[in-house]
């Protein structure tokens, strides 16, 4: 149940933090924005991590798979599409696509078994799922049209 809530504070700041870096964006530009947000959230998990954790920095090179090491790099292209669609779509919309963007591709890397996820059957509910998902965009595009 806690992963339950926790996923709905993820997108809950989610959702904020696309607002808040458009709004930076608006008095720089995307990759300045990008810098700095990159940046603050350096500082902040610095500090957690000497409040907290306090384990050796450099364990992440011990990971297994190297391509893991590119989460950061990864970030730095999510900060720069989130605002570039907010912008473009505003929130909600903007929102609604990276969350269906976000299911399908999760759920094809558990269909593969890609990354290190154990490969998982097809499942019928969960297509259904994502096309009823798919058919709510439609919907609130077409509503707000």
């Amino acid at each position: 149940m806690l992963g339950f809530f926790i996923a709905i504070i993820s997108g809950a700041l989610m959702g904020i933090q696309g607002v808040f870096n458009t709004g930076v964006t608006k008095a720089s530009s995307v990759w300045s924005a990008g810098a700095f947000v990159q940046f603050s959230a350096l500082i902040v998990c610095l500090f957690v991590w000497a409040l907290t954790d306090r384990t050796n920095l450099l364990n992440v090179f011990h990971v297994d798979s190297k391509y893991m090491l590119l989460g950061g790099a990864i970030g730095a292209f999510i900060t720069y599409t989130v605002v570039v669609s907010v912008s473009k779509l505003g929130p909600a919309k903007a929102a609604m696509f990276i969350v269906i963007a976000q299911l399908i591709v999760a759920y094809l890397i558990e269909l593969l078994g890609l990354f290190g996820i154990t490969k998982q059957p097809v499942s019928m509910k969960k297509v259904l799922g994502m096309l009823i998902a798919i058919i709510g965009i439609v919907i609130f595009k077409w509503e707000s049209a």
